[in-house]
């Protein structure tokens, strides 16, 4: 078993890899293998809606981060994604990758837990939890849960460490998403039997 955990941020040692090799920690001392992927600090593209990428299965800006987190999503049973919070959203390039990532990699993602962490100095948390978790939920993906939100306070590099109780939080989250995966994988559940897809526009 192995988590793939998304780092949003484009500080790769910051506070929002603080939060995530928290959660990393617990998942490696509970048997699960983890990989810290970084989204870096150049430029991502955004999704241009072409709809290429439902006839080839692959975004036709077929960048490195791109390519790189889209491999590892195949590989992954689990996935968690972190961002630090700018303007009460997550990370603007982070979420141009994922529109392209969830679009186009939908097979990858489906039925697999997943989590995101909030990283901010004051607020701003909450919101940008729920404007990540909804990637989530829009692709059948069982989402993980806390004792808590899953933020984490901090402004400098190193602050986040200070926040007990959000490190304690990843810890749960870490626990819970351990405990889920051993649950699956150990039990051989099957996903279930889907319908057709419908889709009704509102003008129409």
């Amino acid at each position: 078993m192995k988590v793939l955990l998304i780092n949003g941020s484009p500080h790769k040692e910051g506070n929002t890899n603080v939060a995530l090799s928290e959660v990393a920690t617990v998942l490696e001392k509970e048997g699960v293998a983890t990989e810290i992927v970084s989204i870096g600090t150049k430029a991502i593209q955004g999704c241009i809606a072409c709809n290429k990428c439902q006839e080839t299965g692959v975004c036709v800006f077929n960048d490195e981060p791109y390519r790189t987190i889209r491999e590892k999503l195949q590989q992954a049973d689990g996935v968690i994604i972190g961002s630090p919070v700018y303007f009460a959203g997550p990370n603007g390039m982070l979420c141009a990758l994922l529109d392209r990532l969830f679009y186009s990699c939908r097979s990858a993602l489906l039925y697999k837990p997943a989590a995101s962490v909030a990283i901010c100095r004051r607020g701003g948390a909450s919101a940008t939890f729920d404007r990540l978790n909804k990637y989530f939920t829009i692709t059948n993906t069982p989402v993980v849960s806390s004792q808590y939100w899953n933020s984490v306070h901090g402004r400098r590099p190193g602050e986040a460490v200070q926040d007990l109780e959000g490190l304690q939080i990843m810890r749960t989250l870490g626990r819970n998403m351990a405990w889920l995966l051993k649950n699956i994988h150990q039990n051989g559940l099957q996903v279930p039997e889907p319908e057709q897809t419908i889709r009704t526009d509102f003008i129409r």
